[in-house]
């Protein structure tokens, strides 16, 4: 049994695909691979590669970063061939830095089929998938979209992104039985069914079109008690009543001002509007629920995030601020080498963080000093003009003994 599981697990190691790698290791030859588009003309903004202010590894952190703000990026590269997941895992991982401090811009990155005119690359290309952070405001949220029969379909649960100023790894994992997975450093975030978390398909079950809730349904849980009766009196007391401690002001004249009267204030007895004491409704028969039918027009599909043709890895966004930074992007079949990327990266991002940190600290040490010295040189300039001053008096004494 053992010999058989090593066997399966050997043959699974050697059909595992690494569809797409690119971490721009190579400098500008990155030109040759990475396409931009030219459809947005003046409005599309201009990519370089930084490693950014604070990193782990000045090689391996290199990137392609947006480098104008208010501009469209629209960018792409092809995998060497075509390629599909149907009937096997797909995983999606790459990383963004969003080092300007974004405000609102987008982080995500798309999949898309072969045909793509990657010079004319645009929001309205059609792609398989998009993945990916977006933030604007207080909204800072991954995108988790599918194409399917020709819709974009959103995720239904919500999945928080980073809004810091770190590294940060995303990763998505499509299952050949239609359940998923996303990471963000490695750490899962949300996982479920396709068939569930999205409306790709219409509900199994629709709402009965012949039923409907019957006249005599009583659906008020709560009535007026019919016992209870309104006090005679209740009317009797008003609203508001003249201030009992108001007094006339002195310097009232009733030939000039007429009859004095006491302001009114809100009256403490008044009790309000009268209403009768609910109680529960004796006949109350809870809410109605329409009764459900199967749906005609249900499909099953069972290969829902299976797509026939993959080719191209693409960036398709609008940012204010620019300065993102997207590398270590990997499309494969094989999760044990996203696993490996994914550590690589943990490595590489707690260098970034410490890096952060001590430049942090030492901006913070530089402002005290620097507001230290400004308070000193304030000090020491009062302590000139006082100097100024007495000098100044001593003179006008002098001139003054003099002129006796």
């Amino acid at each position: 049994m053992l010999t058989a599981v090593v066997l399966c697990a050997m043959v699974a190691l050697s059909q595992a695909e690494t569809f797409f790698s690119e971490n721009f290791d190579d400098g500008d030859a990155y030109t040759s691979r990475w396409v931009a588009s030219t459809h947005k003309g003046d409005e599309a903004g201009e990519w370089k590669l930084s490693a950014g202010k604070y990193f782990g590894d000045a090689k391996k952190d290199i990137g392609l970063q947006t480098a104008e703000d208010a501009r469209f990026y629209q960018i792409s590269a092809a995998a060497p061939q075509e390629f599909s997941n149907v009937g096997k895992k797909l995983i999606v991982q790459y990383t963004a830095k969003h080092e300007q401090g974004i405000d609102c811009g987008g982080g995500y990155m798309k999949l898309m089929p072969a045909g793509l005119d990657q010079t004319d690359f645009n929001g309205d290309s059609d792609y398989n998938i998009m993945f990916g952070p977006d933030i604007c405001g207080a909204t800072k949220r991954v995108h988790v979209i599918f194409n399917y029969k020709g819709k974009n379909h959103l995720l239904n649960k919500e999945i928080s992104c980073p809004s810091d100023e770190l590294t940060h790894l995303y990763t998505l994992i499509v299952n050949p039985d239609a359940t998923y997975e996303v990471k963000i450093d490695g750490e899962s975030k949300q996982s479920g069914s396709l068939k569930e978390d999205w409306d790709m398909l219409a509900p199994r079950e629709i709402d009965d079109p012949e039923a409907s809730k019957p006249a005599d349904w009583v659906d008020e849980a709560m009535i007026d008690d019919p016992e209870d009766v309104k006090p005679a009196d209740w009317d009797d007391v008003p609203a508001q009543i003249h201030d009992p401690d108001a007094t006339v002001p002195d310097d009232w004249d009733e030939e000039l001002d007429g009859d004095w009267e006491a302001p009114l204030i809100p009256n403490p007895e008044y009790q309000g509007e009268w209403a009768a004491k609910r109680i529960a409704n004796p006949a109350y028969k809870g809410p109605w629920e329409h009764p459900q039918i199967a749906n005609p027009d249900f499909v099953d599909d069972d290969a829902l995030g299976q797509y026939a043709s993959h080719q191209f890895v693409g960036v398709e966004i609008w940012q204010v601020k620019s300065g993102t930074i997207f590398d270590r992007f990997l499309v494969t079949d094989s999760e044990a080498d996203a696993d490996a990327a994914a550590a690589d990266f943990l490595a590489s991002a707690e260098a970034e963080r410490s890096a952060k940190e001590a430049a942090d600290e030492a901006e913070r040490k530089a402002a005290e000093e620097a507001a230290a010295a400004a308070e000193a040189a304030a000090a020491d300039e009062e302590d000139a003009d006082e100097d100024a001053d007495e000098d100044a008096d001593a003179d006008d004494e002098a001139n003054l003994q003099d002129e006796l």
